[in-house]
């Protein structure tokens, strides 16, 4: 029969991520708008961002933290074409963004001496065949892949390379070892449920030290120029962007900010999303139909938590298309370059309660479509 409970928050959406829970735009702070993001007013602001975030996350004291245009993307591009090139590279990818990094490296930047180390989706590369002499690009969470880094160990302290880190979808959500990470990109819009266009870029001394010492033998676009006159360009770290910010954003994301602190901080956060992942992973082991997409257990995320199904990719997609016009599950299909499957975010401003209610209406979909 069709379950009666229903998720008070059906949003699962992996980005655009649901809202913190008990949102109201008329909670922001938005005296900002329409003021000037130079003023001094919008810098406070801005700077409020970097400052809280570091604070936040625990990051060492000598790591900027800079917002930058264009989400994630534009900040791990500002990494690369900033970085990049003055030593060989080692290039891990084993879902799709990790494989797009590969194509800007080997395609766009040219880079020659380049490696590139790929698994299949549900699949990690092998780490020991890293050399940390080069510089290392990879995603901390295979967001299309549903597949995680476990941890830190396999990066060498006395790396004389650089590590690049896409953290998007891991950053506010998994125990990041910082001092291991050169650079640190995520966005908004993911664990922390904020608005779009925006990118974080955190910086450790080794890499401000590599702009400093290193000028790319290409040009450089102007969203992307971190250094002036041979030094790093210390504004965009403390509230000079490089370009216009939205306020109304900054405004969402410092409200977030605050909603973890509520928790207790990131140690919060990431106890809602891993009680998130125990919920499906309890659902998994009681039936037979559904497993994950990662092989093996240590590496499956608690954010972007990718299902496969004992169903044909049509029948797939009638299960996902079912639970959205019942009103419990939006956007919960696998993403469009990955395996026919489900994918369910489990970030923190998701609610354990809002999954477990969805839970049954999985089954029931499962059944209507495929057949017990």
């Amino acid at each position: 029969m069709k379950p009666q409970i229903r998720p008070e928050n059906p949003n699962f959406s992996s980005g655009p991520c649901s809202k913190r829970p008990g949102y109201s735009l008329k909670q922001l702070k938005i005296d900002t708008l329409g003021r000037s993001h130079r003023s001094a007013l919008g810098k406070d602001r801005l700077a409020k961002v970097c400052s809280e975030t570091a604070e936040l996350l625990g990051l060492p004291e000598a790591y900027r933290v800079g917002v930058v245009p264009a989400s994630d993307t534009g900040a791990v591009e500002m990494a690369m074409w900033s970085l990049l090139g003055e030593r060989a590279v080692d290039v891990l990818a084993w879902e799709s963004f990790g494989k797009g990094w590969i194509t800007d490296i080997t395609t766009q930047l040219k880079l020659k001496n380049t490696r590139c180390f790929e698994a299949d989706y549900g699949k990690l590369p092998d780490f020991s065949e890293v050399d940390f002499n080069r510089d290392v690009v990879f995603t901390w969470n295979g967001t299309t892949a549903g597949v995680k880094v476990p941890d830190g160990d396999w990066i060498a302290d006395d790396r004389e390379g650089l590590t690049i880190c896409d953290a998007t979808s891991a950053v506010f959500a998994m125990d990041i070892p910082w001092e291991k990470l050169d650079v640190i990109t995520f966005s908004w819009q993911k664990v922390l449920g904020g608005e779009g266009a925006h990118g974080m870029l955190i910086l450790s001394p080794r890499a401000v030290a590599r702009l400093e010492s290193y000028t790319p033998v290409w040009p450089l676009p102007k969203i992307f120029r971190m250094t002036k006159n041979g030094k790093l360009n210390e504004g965009i770290f403390k509230g000079s962007t490089i370009n216009t910010p939205s306020m109304l954003c900054v405004a969402d994301y410092l409200d977030a900010l605050a909603w973890v602190k509520s928790l207790g901080g990131v140690a919060g956060t990431i106890k809602k999303s891993e009680d998130n992942l125990a919920v499906i992973a309890k659902f998994v082991a009681e039936n037979n139909w559904i497993d994950f997409l990662a092989r093996d257990p240590a590496t499956n995320s608690n954010t972007s938590i990718c299902l496969t199904l004992k169903a044909e990719p049509e029948q797939v997609k009638a299960i996902v298309s079912l639970l959205a016009e019942e009103g419990v599950a939006y956007d919960i299909g696998a993403y469009r370059d990955a395996p026919a499957g489900i994918r369910i975010w489990g970030g923190a401003t998701v609610e354990a309660s809002d999954l477990e209610a969805l839970m049954p209406w999985m089954t029931w979909a499962y059944k209507q479509v495929v057949g017990n």
